[in-house]
């Protein structure tokens, strides 16, 4: 399985991240998530599941920083499209990103539940896009954690793929 996005420059296209401007931007943050070409994903899929996390964060968060969770997208799409987040929610499950972190303080659903995208402080960041391929539907409740999603993964797995996605501070 091969997943891409779109990229200018080798960089994620500023709507996606930091530099969004207009209806892209709610309480501050850049909310219009990327799309997602999905290709030869194996038979038998009946779902995915993505993440979307910043592992250059640590030394600037303290954490590895969630941008976005989602899971039982529908196994027969080819592209997750541009905006889905916003546009398809409540047509799949998605989790709570690092806004919902005791440390931040967030408590819009807009934020912590959705796409809220790169805004790296300090320099160009890889962002790690990693879909899977699932033989069901998970039993996830809108707004679930990481580590949940991680436990539904177990024995779902038909494949997956990993994509770097670097953004510009």
């Amino acid at each position: 399985m091969q997943i891409k996005v779109p990229f200018e420059n080798g960089l994620l296209p500023d709507q996606y991240g930091k530099y969004a401007a207009g209806s892209d931007v709610y309480s501050g943050k850049p909310v219009h998530s990327f799309p997602i070409t999905i290709e030869d994903a194996p038979a038998g899929t009946r779902s995915y599941a993505l993440t979307f996390v910043d592992f250059d964060s640590t030394p600037v968060a303290g954490f590895v920083w969630i941008h976005w969770l989602a899971a039982n997208i529908d196994g027969t799409m080819k592209l997750i499209p541009d905006d889905a987040s916003r546009q398809l929610a409540g047509q799949f499950t998605q989790g709570h990103n690092s806004n919902v972190s005791r440390y931040v303080g967030a408590s819009d659903p807009e934020i912590i539940s959705r796409y809220v995208g790169p805004q790296p402080p300090d320099r160009t960041h890889d962002y790690t896009l990693t879909v899977y391929a699932l033989d069901a539907m998970l039993p996830l409740d809108e707004g679930f954690y990481l580590n949940e999603l991680r436990h539904a993964l177990k024995g779902h797995v038909l494949a997956e793929a990993k994509l770097e996605v670097p953004s510009r501070a």
